[in-house]
């Protein structure tokens, strides 16, 4: 089962757990001074098409943020988000929201690990991240595979 999992925003993070391997990258959605406001969500769903097109992806899961830092955040956050649960239920793929400190916790051991205890935790799964997009992606990923109850909708 092809599971991707995403950390969501104007850079995602993103990783593939595919025939047992995990890849992993981070994209940029974010706009230009001449773009409108939803090019970023045109762009996020071309990649997911682009990306099932050369991967099936059996099921989605995503970080599940409940608090955002500013207003802005928020409303990519939920763009984003609708964006993606629309387009799985668009190609009837399963997806779920896992909360930041059930994959913090998985990762480190502590639900409240900061950006750097992320990055540390996929380096030590022998991944190279870019940022810590690109690590929560990968530590969802690990979690979402060894988790016996990580189940999607």
């Amino acid at each position: 089962m092809n599971k991707l999992c995403l950390d969501l925003g104007t850079k995602t993070g993103w990783a593939l757990c595919a025939d047992s391997v995990l890849t992993s990258g981070t994209v940029s959605f974010k706009n230009n001074r001449f773009e409108g406001g939803g090019m970023r969500y045109l762009r996020f769903r071309r990649w997911l098409e682009d990306l099932r097109g050369k991967e099936p992806i059996d099921c989605v899961f995503f970080e599940e943020v409940r608090r955002h830092q500013g207003t802005d955040a928020a409303h990519c956050y939920g763009g984003f988000m609708a964006s993606l649960t629309a387009w799985c239920e668009e190609h009837s793929i399963p997806y779920a929201g896992v909360p930041v400190g059930t994959i913090k916790k998985h990762a480190t051991g502590k639900g409240n690990a900061n950006k750097k205890l992320m990055i540390e935790a996929a380096i030590a799964r022998g991944h190279n991240p870019a940022d810590d997009n690109e690590a929560d992606a990968i530590c969802l990923g690990y979690l979402a595979v060894e988790h016996p109850r990580a189940r999607v909708l």
